[in-house]
Formats: structure tokens, C-alpha cells, sequence
């Protein structure tokens, strides 16, 4: 890092020891060497250029967060200024990745072309805008990454569409209000400030647009003047189990993946591993249980045939039984046509139920609510056949999730989430007759007095 760079850093104590030879050398490439940006460097012919701040930040950037942030920079109106500092650079950096909740408030109002008051409401639909400039702006990144995560999803026909990529923006600034499907026209600094402590996606979201805006990720020694490519998103799992399949027709969206993703328990986000699609293995509810049992958590996705698109992660491995199984940790959620999520209410312990060729109970899959009533029922015969109940005290907030309340299936998936569990059945399998697993004939043997001739034909256990 140059003189110039190395007394611009030393000006700003908000910098961790790290950081200012990165944020210095991103300031150097944007003010030609000086210890100002001017606008226009930024701005050409006095208009937001298509994609602004091209000079050094290239096509990563959504160009209305690029607006947002000469607003930020540079401010708005009567008080706006021709040139920048290196501190006001560094504190849309600091403020972004690691701030306070007031911090991250100004950042907002200034970057919405308003000064930060308590007094002042926030328009519900700027700050939407605003949160679709940062998950257009993360979507950007992750499509220009060549990680080999990003890749494993693109290269099986996974893509980030606009309306999906605006639908993931407006599900994030949505919880800002009261009621999710009509939020008000204006929110209060009181509720923006609960928001943004709640708000952990967006809180990550923009925390990985500005460490690689700004060039954070670079390795040392490198002083080219526009950040690489981002690093792995930490917000999108690795796909597993797709690589035998060369055309994988693909239902959702990196946005849906990113959305169910983030509401996943942590120790599950790292990796998605694909067990089961109607579209590839048919339409079978035993192929289906046949692929999805004993393999962990997992979240099972249904396009009905009106194209809304929902599911629910199941917390607890699927196993045939009469009761329900699952914890709390469970949530019912929709990416189409617009992205939801249910948590568990507690007030039952009904998170998910699977059962088939019995006579008594029903014979499906289900998740939330009661028999015939269910968040999600899955038909076991025929195959095919959904339903949706109206209510479900399973989870809050509840509302239908398919347009119908019965619902042909148009397509279902099934992941399982995290690591693939080790099964202690696994380690036993060689040690196992059938008669181990059929007590009642083992017994019938025995009264008959009859020898089971396999018992002397096992293998030692290994030492």
C-alpha cells in the first residue's frame, strides 16, 4: 500500500487492524490517488451512470443502491457536497458490516436522501426499495463468483430471477410492520430500530455486499483496484447429490434457497443434499419414503398447480409411526408468490407425521395442524392429491399456503439439511439376519423347536 493509502487509513480509528489497507486501496482506485472522491468520478454528465460506481466496483452493484450511496456519501439536495472523505468512505463501510442499531438507522435515512430523527417516518416503500438494491446487489455477486458453491447450483440450471430476486427484498423489509401482508404506508424510527435488531438476514446480506464492495476478501499482496469476486456466500448451501444428473429441472430459485436457508437452525445452513423430485423419480409416495427416511432434517418444497410454490422444514428424521415427531425448531414457509415463514407456536407439538398402508390412521405426510386439517397434507394414495387448511395452530402467523385448499401436485421436492446423520444401523447391517428383524417367526422357530441354522453362519465381529 502507497504513502497516500497509508495516511488515509491512519485517519480512521474505526478500522480493525486489517481492514484499512483494503478500504484504503478501494478510497485510492476511486479518487485517482487523492484524499477526496469527487462526484464525479462517480457520476457521469451529472446522471446516475447504468451502472454507477463502474469505475471500481463494476457490475456488482444494483444501480439503486448506487444512487443510495452517493446519497450517503456524498448527500442529498441543498446539502450535498461535491466531494468525499476518507472517513465518511470508511464509515459506510464500518457502519454496514459491524454498526450499531443507530449506526445502521443513519445509514438508512441518509442513504433514502433523509437525515436521521426520531420524529421522522420512513415511507414503507423507500425502505423496500432500499432492501431490494441489497439483495439485487448480493444476487449480482453471487452470479459473478466462480466458488465452487455458487457454481454447483448455477450449473444445474438454478438461477436468481428479477421477480424472485424483488420478492426476497420485499419479504425482508415486510417485517418492519405489524401485519406481514399489509404493512403501513410509513414506519416509525422506533419500529425500524426493532426491525433492524431482528432483521438477521438483512443484517447478513449487507454485511457480505460491503465486505466485497469493498474489497475485504482480497488476498494480500493484490493491488488491483476493484475487489474480486466475492468469496462463498455464506447465505447459499452447498448443493449435494446433483452431480450424476446432467439436466436437473430445477422448480426454485437461488432467492427461495436463500430465504428457506437463512431461517434454518445454523448448524444445518452449510449444506443442502437433494433426496427426492417427482420430476426426476415420479410420482410414488414409496419412492419417496424410501429416499427420505432416516436421513436427517430436511425441508420439503411443493409447487401446486397454480404455480404457489411453499413447504416446511421438518426438524426430526421421517419415520412411519402413529404419532407426531419434530421440535419446535420446525417452520412452515411459501416462496411463491411471495416469501413467508411460520415458526412453531408451541400450542401442539404437531410438526410432522408420516404413515402409510395402515388402516386406521391416515396415510400421508403432513406437517402442522390436525388429520384432515393439516398446514401441509401430502396424499399417499393416490399420489398426487395436497391440502392446505385455512388455519394451523402449529405454527404463527399462519395463513394457507397453497392458492387451494386441495391442490394437485405439480412438483415436489425433498432436501435434507446439513451433514447426512450416521446410522447405528449402518454399523450392525453385517451382523443382522432376518430374523433379527422378524421376532415373532424367530419365536416361532423356537416353540417348534426347529434350528436357525443361520445363527452359526455370522461373522465374528470386527475387533
Amino acid at each position: 500500500m502507497g504513502n497516500t493509502s497509508k495516511k488515509l487509513a491512519a485517519k480512521c480509528t474505526l478500522l480493525t487492524k486489517e481492514e484499512p489497507k483494503y478500504v484504503a486501496a478501494t478510497f485510492r482506485a476511486a479518487s485517482k490517488n487523492s484524499e477526496r472522491i469527487r462526484e464525479e468520478d462517480l457520476i457521469v454528465s451529472g446522471k446516475l451512470d447504468p451502472v454507477s460506481l463502474e469505475k471500481f466496483w463494476g457490475p456488482q452493484i444494483d444501480p439503486r443502491l448506487a444512487q443510495y450511496l452517493t446519497n450517503f456519501l456524498f448527500g442529498a439536495g441543498q446539502q450535498k457536497s461535491p466531494t468525499v472523505d476518507f472517513n465518511r468512505f470508511a464509515e459506510l463501510y464500518v457502519y454496514n458490516v459491524r454498526g450499531t442499531v443507530e449506526e445502521r438507522m443513519i445509514v438508512i435515512y441518509n442513504c433514502l436522501g433523509m437525515d436521521y430523527n426520531e420524529d421522522v417516518e420512513l415511507p414503507y416503500q423507500l425502505l423496500k426499495e432500499y432492501c431490494e438494491s441489497i439483495v439485487s446487489t448480493y444476487m449480482k455477486m453471487l452470479k459473478s463468483s466462480s466458488s465452487k458453491r455458487v457454481r454447483s447450483w448455477q450449473d444445474k440450471g438454478f438461477r436468481a430471477s428479477a421477480s424472485n430476486v424483488q420478492a426476497l427484498g420485499e419479504a425482508v423489509a415486510a417485517t418492519v410492520g405489524g401485519d406481514l401482508d399489509s404493512p403501513q404506508h410509513h414506519c416509525t424510527a422506533a419500529q425500524l430500530s426493532k426491525w433492524l435488531q431482528t432483521n438477521v438476514l438483512l443484517r447478513q446480506l449487507a454485511e457480505l455486499v460491503y465486505v466485497n464492495l469493498y474489497g475485504i476478501n482480497k488476498k494480500p499482496g493484490d493491488e488491483s483496484p476493484a475487489p474480486l469476486p466475492p468469496a462463498a456466500p455464506s447465505l447459499l448451501p452447498a448443493a449435494d447429490g446433483l452431480e450424476a444428473m446432467p439436466d436437473y429441472p430445477a422448480v426454485i430459485d437461488l432467492s427461495h434457497i436463500v430465504w428457506v436457508n437463512s431461517h434454518l437452525p445454523h448448524k444445518y445452513q452449510h449444506k443442502w443434499r437433494f433426496l427426492f423430485s417427482t420430476n426426476i423419480h415420479g410420482e410414488s409416495f414409496s419412492t419417496m419414503t424410501g429416499r427420505i427416511i432416516d436421513q436427517g432434517p430436511s425441508v420439503i418444497i411443493v409447487e401446486d398447480s397454480s404455480g404457489y410454490i411453499f413447504g416446511g422444514f421438518a426438524t426430526a428424521a421421517w419415520g412411519f409411526g402413529p404419532n407426531f415427531t419434530g421440535t419446535d425448531e420446525a417452520f412452515l414457509f411459501t416462496c411463491a408468490p411471495k416469501m413467508r415463514v411460520y415458526p412453531a407456536t408451541s400450542y401442539n407439538d404437531h410438526y410432522q407425521y408420516l404413515n402409510h398402508h395402515t388402516k386406521t390412521l391416515p396415510n400421508g405426510l403432513l406437517m402442522g395442524g390436525q388429520f384432515q386439517f393439516g398446514g401441509i397434507w401430502v396424499n399417499a394414495e393416490p399420489f398426487g392429491e395436497g391440502a392446505s387448511a385455512e388455519s394451523c395452530s402449529t405454527f404463527r402467523g399462519y395463513r394457507r399456503l397453497s392458492k387451494e385448499p386441495s391442490f394437485r401436485i405439480r412438483s415436489l421436492e425433498v432436501w435434507g439439511v446439513g451433514d447426512k446423520p450416521a446410522l447405528d444401523k449402518d454399523d450392525d447391517e453385517r451382523d443382522t439376519s432376518i430374523l433379527d428383524t422378524n421376532p415373532e417367526a424367530k419365536a416361532i422357530l423356537d416353540m417348534a423347536g426347529r434350528t436357525r441354522h443361520s445363527e452359526g453362519l455370522r461373522e465374528d465381529p470386527p475387533l
